[in-house]
Formats: C-alpha cells, structure tokens, sequence
C-alpha cells in the first residue's frame, strides 16, 4: 500500500516508536518518577494509548483544544502546561472538559493569573476536578515565575479558591550541545528545589514536582545515595518519535528515530538532489547549532541545506550521490525533520508500519486528532 502513497507523508516504523515508548516507560519507573508524555508531539489517541499501556499516568497538552482533542478521546488525567489567561469563553471550555476528565491539571505563574482563574472556576461544576500547578522558570526565560516566588503564585491561587498540587518547570534550554542538557538539567534541579520550598514555606502544598524533557529526561536522579530526587514527574514528548535535534545534541540514535518524511527524488545535479517535501511537510524549524534544515536517515553524511514550501535541497558532501547504490530519479528517501512536533501538525495522518519481523507488513493509517488544535 505504501509504495503506492504519493509524496510527501509522515512514516512511523511502529516497533522503534514502542521501543521509545517502553524504554522512557522504563527508565522513569527506575528513577522513582512518575511519566505524563506530551502528547503535542504525536497529537494522536492510538500513540497516547500505548504510552499509558506502558505506564503513563496521564497525559500532557499545550492548549485548551488539545485537552479537547484527548478527553475526546478518553484520556481522562490531563495537564495543560501553560499559562493560560482565562476569559468567559476558555472558562466555558474548561467547565465542559471538567465534565468529562476524572482530573485537569492547569499552569499558572502569576498572581494575577491564579486570581483569575479562581474567579472564573473555584465554584463551577466540577471544580473538585480541578488542580493547579506553578510554572517556573528553570533557565530557558519563556513563562514561569522565578523560583523564589513560586510559594507567592501557589498562596494566591490557593485564596482564589483553587487546590494546587505542586510546581512544573520546562529546562528548555537543554535543546543544544551536550554541555547545554547538563546545565540545564543542573538549572532545573536547583529551580524546582528552591520553588518547592518556596511553597512549603508558604504552607502549600506540593506533592507535584513536574519537569523533564527530552533532552534532559537521561540526567533526571541519576542515583539516590541519600540525596533529595527533587523530580517526581517526567514530561518529556519528542522521544516517541526522537527527530533531527535530538539526533544532534546526542540524546537519541538514528535506529531510535521512528518518524521520517518519506519524498521523492525529482532533481539531480553532481552531489546534490532536490526532493518534493519542503517546509510545509517538514517544518521550518532550524536551532542556530543545527548542521541543516534536516537529516536523512539512511545517509548519516547528508544533509538538507536548503528549504523551500515543497522542495528540499540534499547535499551529500564529500560523497557523491551515485557511489555503490547510485541514487535516480523517481527514489524514496526518508527524511528526517528537525523538530518532528512541527512536522506533525501539517498533516492529517500517519502512515504506520513495523519493521518488527513478527509483523513485517503491518501497514495502518492512524489519524493526527489533535492536529490544529491551536487555541
């Protein structure tokens, strides 16, 4: 079936993507911490069911319509990791999803935001349902209130009505060299330390210590030996599919990679070749260390130096691309986007296959059902 699929499509090799699922699943449960993946890497029910089959306590969303999206589903323990600034309309939607999740977990990192969202839902149906975690910031200075103030933010909600479970950090800045993860995954151990005391201080309480991603998910308790793990809660999202940063900064191997782009030759000249996926099947994303627009998984040396809306230009550097296995015109390559979270989000559907030799033709059509789901 997939031979015959136009390009370019999104390729899951089912069998590594479990291997990633069962790895992580593995690694928390040796660590002592509790996994709740993000869920805007995949955006997909039959993925967020094999996570919580191999552990998963729930389930983490970016947004109020992929809380949606996943209760729709049947996912019924949900974090939105953001701030959100609640308004009658969001506070309606929130109020629906209450009715059909067991528990919904919401970020604040304000005062002002934490008085707003008691005045919207500290009394609305359901709101027994309701948790509140404080965002952090741990180093990468996108949101979250610094660490000292954490117990200020925790109070405030708390008065507004609000029942908060503890704290969460993002150690964004963890996406770079190897030097990078370390110091952020120091950052965010020192970050979230200080901020749960902040809130103990303040007589809240803090039985959430969320953080963790894919980069800095490895150096997460590395041992107990008597000292304090901080960390309870792991949140990491890319390593289902592991993409082209990951491949770089050293946090995955190309056989743990188990998303590609499947495109199709339509340009040759000397070194390079020109296929049919662009940045409207990839993703434009490209981090100032990246070494290019993306990554071929089975041309290690090669890489996308070019990107247009639906052509990507491939140089394959000191080797040629006719060498033992002549590239022509017409053949499939299997790209690798640099941030696959953007790459799946422009499309409607995977096309899922295993190279498990249990199940060697496995071929599926699995829906994106929280694609879009922007708001």
């Amino acid at each position: 079936m997939f031979h015959d699929q136009p390009t370019p499509f999104l390729s899951v090799d089912k069998a590594v993507m479990t291997a990633n699922i069962a790895r992580m699943a593995k690694f928390a449960a040796a660590r002592g911490v509790s996994l709740r993946p993000h869920a805007k890497t995949h955006k997909s029910w039959d993925i967020a069911r094999l996570q919580v089959q191999h552990g998963a306590v729930g389930l983490t969303v970016a947004t109020v319509s992929e809380a949606e999206a996943f209760a729709r589903g049947g996912f019924s323990d949900l974090l939105i990791a953001y701030p959100l600034w609640i308004d009658e309309a969001k506070a309606a939607r929130i109020v629906a999803l209450l009715s059909t999740t067991t528990k919904l977990t919401i970020g604040v990192d304000s005062t002002v935001s934490a008085t707003r969202l008691g005045e919207y839902l500290s009394t609305a149906e359901h709101a027994d349902r309701l948790r509140v975690l404080v965002e952090v910031d741990s180093g990468h200075h996108r949101s979250g209130v610094t660490p000292e103030r954490a117990g200020d933010v925790a109070l405030a909600a708390q008065r507004a009505g609000l029942v908060v479970d503890g704290i969460f950090t993002f150690p964004g800045h963890g996406y770079g060299l190897s030097e990078s993860r370390e110091r952020a995954a120091q950052d965010e151990v020192r970050a979230l330390a200080i901020a749960r005391d902040s809130l103990l201080t303040s007589g809240v309480n803090c039985r959430v210590v969320s953080g963790g991603s894919t980069p800095t998910a490895a150096l997460v308790n590395p041992q107990f030996s008597g000292a304090d793990p901080v960390i309870n809660e792991l949140r990491p999202g890319v390593y289902v599919f592991n993409d082209a940063q990951q491949w770089e900064i050293g946090s995955c191997q190309p056989a743990e990679i188990a998303l590609s782009v499947v495109a199709t030759v339509v340009s040759m000249r000397d070194n390079r070749v020109v296929v049919d996926a662009g940045s409207k099947v990839l993703g434009a994303d490209r981090a100032a260390w990246s070494t290019g627009h993306g990554r071929l998984l089975d041309y290690p040396e090669a890489r996308i130096v070019a990107l247009s809306e639906h052509h990507a230009t491939i140089e394959f550097g000191g080797v040629p691309a006719g060498s033992e296995q002549p590239l022509e015109y017409g053949d499939r390559l299997r790209l690798v986007p640099n941030h696959v979270c953007n790459a799946v989000n422009l499309v409607d559907h995977y096309f899922v296959s295993s190279s498990a030799p249990d199940a060697p033709h496995l071929e599926e059509q699995w829906q994106v059902h929280a694609r879009g789901a922007n708001t």
